[in-house]
């Protein structure tokens, strides 16, 4: 059974608080603090709190009258509303003048009625469900007209507007940065959007940038300028030049936001104030709409910027456009599928996860300013979303029937499945598939296998495989611990899902804390089993707040005892709040696995502290040199240096032969143990130039090349003397023998 996590029902704020407030209307739209949820309802009243990938969204509180369709739950769905047949020959509001008094009277309950959905969203039944959806939302399925005609209700698609009404509710938001996959609708969602929001504001400016330039100009001519067409005239202001614009669209003259009080019969031409709102296109580039003011800038295809143009850059630019000094006076809808890593995914990547909205700086905003928002394939790819808008993730046992009387009879999850067994003899081929239509954000960001130091096609069968075990119990989160909290005596690993540690396998009890004293240093007992390797760092706190991490990785190798072989067993990638702390939860980890350590002695605090506390003999000297060759302070402390080349070169090359030999699909048939996505995508990435970038990679470098120290060990010089083969003569005169020198 498919278990979605793209959202949850929560409740952070006691039901008396809430029912308190919404008794005298309290609840205001926007970023409520104290409670620390986005308000997104307008009548002063919230129900439903749904979180979307971390954000907490208040919904508006159900109505006691709930729209339906049908009595019958079956029947009970979103339908588009028929456009009245006496409005059918009404273009403009001026045409609408010139109908009689009573004629309008019979209609403004109507109108009334579609400007209050615009503002306040719309409830209906779906399947006996009461379901809200925003009144964006309301005006894309309602009045927007797509390639296909009238949009099908997607529940992806309600989340996704639900989502984006809470960026434009909370004022610490630029807006969002939406993973999407392909036919999603984003460009049409986006380009409804502009419309409706352009055709309310006045003195605003509007824009659009895409991949191209001529992409931008047929978003604004096939998408933005038809669904302004086909608004209704009571929505639509009057717009100023050509039908049917392929630069510009403007709403001038005579075109102030459209209300029943506006509609009077008295009011004439000349007295109306035109909006003074455009919609427009750029052409990309780093620059673009820089300087200028805008309400809402629309960036479609943003993961595929190719060189030069950079998304990142422009968006440090355009940024400016949506502020006045601290103050966000207009929004971002960014969205896109992902270019392989060097055609312009490595900066859309970037950007995606710099919107994380579980990361804010102390101003409350994330670092790009923008909220994330990844929306797995299975709940919006088409040909698999029922009649409800319901994605039918798993195989049916009884076919259900889709928007347009179809039937689907195979689960969306299978039939991905079943494209992705096709493809997997052809690894370039199957990284675009996932790509396009990624049911992780890992599968979003796939790069091409040629431009990856290792054998990618390995790295991504293991994280596949990986994957497809994702709700098995290989992996624990937790820390460890000194018995009561008294150093140096025994270690225990508890585990806690905020741990910092992940690891796949724990000795058993005799095997733990093996520990070795002579001289009064402490020693290994489990050398034989296997090793760690550490990237450490020396400073607690950096300029940025960030620094990189401290990486540590266990790797066993073959030996008698009842552990894995050559199977990496911990991972740590984390910075605690200071130094020593992350010292010390190394060395815990060594003790408890009783296993040495070989770590980079450029930043040589952890190696210090570990002397200090008595662990000397736990840090390896570096393998590649005889004891007599070590420098006083390698001799003092142990560990290996990063600078010199040959290093280097065997560090990768240690790398390499691992995953060769113990990744991915392998000869008997069975996969590799490696179970840690987060170093295997390190590895994928991991650039010999850039080593300070992938401390994953520098720590499972370092732990391998421990764990097969012999292939480095230095070859013995030995001074061969030379051989005396002459054969030695006597003088046998006198009583004793003696040898005749020469």
């Amino acid at each position: 059974m498919y278990e979605q996590s793209l959202y949850k029902v929560v409740q952070p704020i006691k039901l008396t608080t809430i029912n308190r407030l919404n008794k005298g209307k309290k609840w205001k739209y926007g970023y409520d603090k104290e409670s620390d949820v986005i308000v997104i309802s307008k009548s002063g009243q919230i129900g439903e709190i749904l979180e979307i990938q971390g954000l907490k969204i208040a919904l508006p509180k159900a109505p006691k009258d709930v729209f339906s369709c049908s009595k019958k739950k079956s029947e009970q769905k979103w339908r588009r509303f028929d456009f009245p047949e006496a409005f059918k020959k009404i273009k403009t509001r001026f045409d609408w003048i010139d109908y009689p008094e009573d004629f309008k009277q019979a209609h403004y309950g109507y109108i009334d009625q579609e400007f209050d959905r615009r503002e306040n969203g719309f409830w209906f039944m779906s399947n006996g469900i009461p379901t809200y959806m925003p009144g964006s939302y309301y005006m894309y399925l309602q009045w927007s007209k797509i390639d296909v005609g009238a949009p099908d209700f997607r529940e992806a698609n309600r989340l996704f507007f639900i989502f984006w009404e809470a960026c434009k509710a909370d004022q610490r938001c630029y807006g969002m940065c939406y993973l999407k996959n392909r036919r999603s609708g984003f460009s049409f969602m986006s380009s409804a959007e502009t419309v409706n929001l352009a055709t309310l504001a006045g003195d605003s400016r509007f824009g659009v940038l895409s991949k191209s330039g001529a992409d931008a100009k047929k978003m604004f001519t096939d998408k933005i300028v038809p669904i302004s067409i086909n608004y209704p005239f009571f929505f639509k202001p009057i717009q100023d030049g050509m039908d049917r614009p392929k630069s510009e669209l403007a709403y001038r003259v005579p075109a102030k936001k459209f209300t029943r009080r506006k509609m009077g019969v008295h009011e004439e031409q000349d007295d109306m104030q035109g909006l003074d709102t455009t919609i427009d296109w750029k052409n990309t580039g780093d620059n673009s709409y820089d300087g200028e003011k805008l309400s809402l800038l629309v960036h479609d295809e943003s993961g595929k910027w190719e060189r030069p143009d950079n998304i990142l850059n422009n968006w440090r630019v355009t940024k400016t456009c949506l502020r006045l000094g601290g103050r966000i006076v207009g929004k971002c809808m960014m969205g896109s599928t992902s270019n392989a890593l060097d055609k312009g995914g490595d900066n859309f990547k970037k950007l995606f996860y710099d919107s994380d909205v579980t990361k804010r700086n102390r101003n409350g905003q994330t670092k790009s300013g923008l909220y994330s928002l990844f929306i797995p394939m299975e709940w919006n790819y088409e040909g698999f979303i029922d009649e409800y808008g319901i994605p039918v993730f798993d195989t049916p046992s009884d076919a259900r029937r889709g928007p347009h009387g179809e039937l689907i009879d195979i689960g969306v999850v299978d039939y991905w499945e079943n494209e992705v067994d096709g493809l997997k003899e052809d690894q370039d081929a199957l990284n675009e598939f996932y790509r396009q239509f990624p049911r992780s954000e890992e599968h979003a960001f796939r790069d091409e296998t040629k431009n990856s130091l290792f054998n990618l096609i390995k790295i991504y069968e293991q994280i596949d495989y990986n994957e497809g075990n994702r709700n098995s119990s290989v992996l624990t989160t937790g820390n460890f611990q000194w018995v009561n909290g008294i150093k140096d005596t025994r270690v225990v690993f508890n585990p806690s899902p905020n741990g910092r540690f992940k690891v796949s396998w724990i000795p058993n009890r005799k095997l733990q804390n093996s520990v070795i004293v002579k001289n009064g240093i402490k020693y290994p007992g489990n050398e034989h089993m296997g090793a760690f390797g550490c990237d450490s760092y020396d400073i607690s706190g950096t300029v940025d707040g960030k620094g990189s991490k401290g990486a540590l990785h266990g790797l066993t190798k073959f030996s008698m005892e009842d552990a894995p072989a050559n199977t990496f067993f911990l991972e740590y990638l984390a910075r605690p709040q200071t130094a020593e702390t992350f010292f010390e939860d190394v060395l815990m980890a060594i003790v408890f696995y009783g296993m040495p350590i070989l770590a980079e002695n450029n930043k040589p605090r952890l190696l210090y502290y570990l002397r200090r506390r008595g662990y000397r003999g736990f840090s390896m000297n570096r393998p590649d040199k005889i004891w007599n060759k070590l420098s006083v302070a390698e001799k003092e402390v142990g560990g290996i240096p990063n600078s010199s080349e040959d290093i280097k070169q065997a560090h990768a090359a240690a790398i390499e032969m691992y995953i060769n030999d113990h990744v991915g699909l392998l000869q008997d048939g069975t996969y590799g143990t490696m179970y840690f996505n987060e170093t295997l995508n390190d590895w994928s990435r991991f650039d010999i130039t850039k080593r300070t970038k992938h401390d994953a990679s520098i720590s499972t470098g370092l732990a391998i090349m421990a764990c097969n120290r012999h292939l480095y060990r230095p070859n013995p010089e030995y001074k061969r003397e030379p051989l005396n083969l002459t054969i030695s003569k006597y003088k046998n005169t006198g009583f004793n023998s003696t040898i005749i020198k020469r």
